[in-house]
C-alpha cells in the first residue's frame, strides 16, 4: 500500500467514523515494533506499523487507525485522549474501535524466554525467574533454605 492510499483510507475511516476530517498526515513507520501505531502529539500525524496490513489484512489496520483516530480528534478536543480516560473508552466503544491490537505471529515467535528454574533444598518451593540468580547469595523466601538450580 502506498502513501497516497494510506492517507485516503484514514480520511474516509475519520469522516465515516467520526464525522470531522483528518487534517494531517498518515503514515506507515517499519521502526513501530510492539505497537500497531501511534498518535504523535506535537504534529497531531498518525504512524502506522506496516507488519500488521501485511500479516493482517485491511480489516485490522482500520481497527488500528480509528483507535489512533480516538487519539487525535480527543487530543485536538481537548478532552481526556489517554487509554486511561473515560472519554477515551467511552469513543472506542462508540466507533468500535480495539483498545489493543492483537500480537503479530511474527513477534509471538521470535520472544522465546529463557527460564531459570530453582528448589528449595528445605521445603522443596520452586521458583521460575527470568534472569539467573546468584545461588549462594539469595535463599528461599518461605523457609530460608538453600536454593539450587534445576537444569
Amino acid at each position: 500500500m502506498e502513501q497516497i492510499e494510506l492517507q485516503k483510507i484514514v480520511e474516509e475511516v475519520s469522516v465515516e467514523y467520526f464525522g470531522k476530517p483528518f487534517k494531517h498526515m498518515a503514515s506507515f513507520n517499519n521502526r513501530l515494533q510492539t505497537t500497531g501505531g501511534r498518535y504523535l502529539l506535537r504534529s497531531h500525524n498518525i504512524e502506522l506499523n506496516p507488519k500488521y496490513y501485511k500479516e493482517r489484512g485491511v480489516d485490522e489496520l482500520v481497527g488500528i487507525i480509528k483507535h489512533e483516530l480516538c487519539h487525535y480528534h480527543l487530543h485536538l478536543e481537548g478532552k481526556g485522549y489517554q487509554h486511561r480516560d473515560q472519554d477515551f473508552r467511552e469513543l472506542l466503544k462508540k466507533v468500535d474501535a480495539p483498545r489493543f491490537c492483537k500480537p503479530l505471529e511474527s513477534v509471538k515467535k521470535r520472544k522465546v524466554t529463557k527460564q531459570h528454574v530453582y528448589i528449595c533444598k528445605g521445603c522443596g518451593l520452586q521458583y521460575v525467574r527470568k534472569r539467573k540468580i546468584d545461588t549462594k547469595r539469595y535463599v528461599c523466601g518461605k523457609c530460608s533454605g538453600k536454593l539450587m538450580e534445576v537444569k
